[in-house]
């Protein structure tokens, strides 16, 4: 029996050996795992944080965006009004006033021909 003792202690130290490693990695898995359940849990959070900021970003945009449509749109019809009424204005001045209405007409365009030929002659020199 003396002669298996030192066979047996070398075993047993093995035995023992293998344990504390398998307890040293039972030990950091479970470490590892309860800091990546932390992590998962600090990006949760910070999801259902960023979540409302993100709703509310998206939805001031969209009003931004609404009312420069909205802006847009009433301008349009503000310059659409106004051209109808000088068009209104123009042709009741015709009505009103045929023989000035040509003189005037006549006289811009000859004002226009000299422009252009002005600038046509001293393009060419």
């Amino acid at each position: 029996m003396i002669a298996n003792k030192p066979f047996e202690q070398p075993a047993s130290m093995a035995d023992q050996a293998a344990q504390s490693a398998d307890q040293a990695i039972r030990s950091t898995q479970r470490v590892a795992n309860e800091v990546l359940d932390g992590a998962a849990g600090g990006v949760e959070s910070l999801r259902r944080q960023a979540e409302p900021l993100i709703n509310r970003a998206t939805e001031q945009a969209s009003a931004l965006a609404q009312r420069g449509i909205d802006a847009v749109r009433d301008s349009s019809q503000q310059l659409r009004d106004k051209a109808l009424r000088a068009t209104d204005s123009t042709v009741n001045y015709v009505k009103d006033e045929p023989v000035k209405a040509m003189l005037i007409a006549a006289a811009t365009g000859a004002a226009l021909m000299a422009m252009i030929s002005l600038m046509t002659r001293s393009r060419d020199r």
